[in-house]
């Protein structure tokens, strides 16, 4: 019978799968059950909503393991309710996994924030962008007050990360969780690429009640 030729592989491929084979190796040693552990299900307490930027690995910059954390990621860490990859997400997390704490995880330095930021077009992306552009026009004055470039960027990461946790508790899948006696909690987080570290935005309760009369998230 004749054999069917494969085509070499591209040596930036080979490397994924010898990292790939590397990485399981050093588990097997570390923990000799992990996989198995792990094919038996997962249980994470947290749920990461961040950019796709590559420069953000997730477990890595939180310090968790496979397992510990259920991750989805998009341009600029956007919570839009017309989403529905990043509902279906949300949904899954909070009642089926149960996860303790939804957190949003912009980073500084964040091309897509950028980009919104700017008056150029980049195509299809624009769409995406317009949410984000929402929310320099809710902050449009303290932006203006900001003279430097860099600090009025690095401000809207920040501000755009405040409202996508609003954002997530405007969800009815969060007002439905937080009627139960163990609701998740929200946290909006920032990731500076320049030092590795996490700052936490502290995203108060009054931040989220603030819109009651218009969502009803009376449960807040």
């Amino acid at each position: 019978m004749e054999t069917v030729n494969s085509d070499p592989m591209h040596p930036d491929m080979e490397r994924i799968f010898e990292g790939n084979r590397a990485w399981v190796e050093r588990k097997q040693k570390e923990e000799p059950d992990f996989f198995e552990r792990s094919a038996k299900g997962q249980a994470p307490k947290y749920l990461f909503i961040g950019c796709s930027d590559s420069r953000v690995p997730s477990s890595k910059i939180a310090g968790t393991e496979p397992g510990e954390m259920f991750v989805h990621r998009n341009i600029a860490n956007m919570v839009v309710h017309t989403d529905m990859n990043l509902l279906s997400v949300l949904q899954y997390a909070v009642e089926v996994l149960q996860v303790k704490h939804v957190m949003v995880v912009g980073h500084y330095g964040c091309g897509g924030v950028a980009a919104a930021m700017s008056d150029k077009q980049f195509g299809l992306i624009d769409n995406w962008l317009t949410n984000i552009k929402d929310v320099i026009r809710l902050h449009d004055n303290e932006l203006n007050f900001i003279t430097d470039e860099e600090q009025r960027l690095r401000r809207l990461v920040e501000l755009n990360v405040m409202e996508q946790v609003i954002n997530l508790s405007k969800t009815s899948i969060i007002q439905n969780a937080l009627k139960n006696e163990d609701p998740p909690q929200l946290h909006g987080l920032v990731y500076d690429i320049r030092d590795g570290i996490l700052h936490n935005l502290n995203v108060k309760e009054h931040m989220l009640r603030r819109y009651d009369h218009i969502y009803g998230m009376n449960a807040l």
